[in-house]
């Protein structure tokens, strides 16, 4: 369906100015997408890399499943839980993204010589898979708001060039054609007044009348 358009001069100018700002604007967009899509490529790749270092740390955990279901009485897997997960924050092309900083876990007091040699290796192992699965996260959750921005980026470039730029472009064209038109119009209807005006003058007599010589003679 066409959009109604107002064929006046303060349309027009709305228009032209409007247009103006999205042609401005239109370039600044396309270049924070370019931004976003360079950075997501690199995320991703960090995603992929802690993807791999988790996997290497849980296939060597793998080993300790039976040491793990052993009941030594060491809460291991509490200890091994994080307490905070600590982050900061960095800004993305405009978009506030977190930064994986590290991770506190809970303090594991048991006795070095009461306990098997396999503890203290074992509980390093299990905090360095909660500690990479907890950056694992933290890089997911960074990709998925920079491909959260991206999408909306690209729904507002495609809607100021697809649709916004094109509508006012056509708005300004048949308002110009329109007052083109009414001016053209307006240069006729003169033309036409002064050709009567003209046509006037020429029926009118060529010597002044003496209206004192018409009275004497009434």
């Amino acid at each position: 369906m066409a959009e109604k358009v107002k064929l006046t001069r303060p349309e027009l100018k709305r228009r032209r100015d409007r247009l103006a700002r999205f042609e401005r604007y239109l370039p600044m967009l396309k270049l924070k997408q370019q931004q976003l899509q360079i950075t997501l490529r690199e995320v991703a790749r960090r995603v992929q890399q802690a993807r791999q270092a988790l996997d290497e740390v849980a296939a060597k955990l793998a080993r300790y499943q039976s040491v793990l279901a052993d009941r030594s009485g060491l809460p291991l897997r509490q200890w091994s839980r994080p307490e905070r997960i600590r982050t900061s924050h960095r800004n993305v092309a405009g978009v506030e993204v977190p930064v994986f900083e590290g991770v506190e876990f809970p303090a594991a007091r048991y006795s070095l010589f009461g306990t098997p040699a396999w503890v203290d290796e074992t509980l390093a192992d299990l905090r360095q898979h909660s500690r990479r699965q907890a950056a694992l996260e933290v890089r997911r959750e960074e990709e998925a708001l920079l491909q959260g921005e991206l999408a909306r980026v690209i729904q507002r470039v495609n809607l100021f060039e697809k649709v916004m730029i094109p509508r006012d472009r056509e708005a300004i064209r048949r308002i110009r054609i329109k007052l083109g038109d009414e001016m053209a119009a307006a240069v006729g209807r003169g033309k036409i007044a002064k050709g009567k005006l003209a046509k006037v003058a020429d029926e009118l007599p060529a010597e002044p009348l003496d209206f004192e010589s018409w009275e004497a003679d009434a």
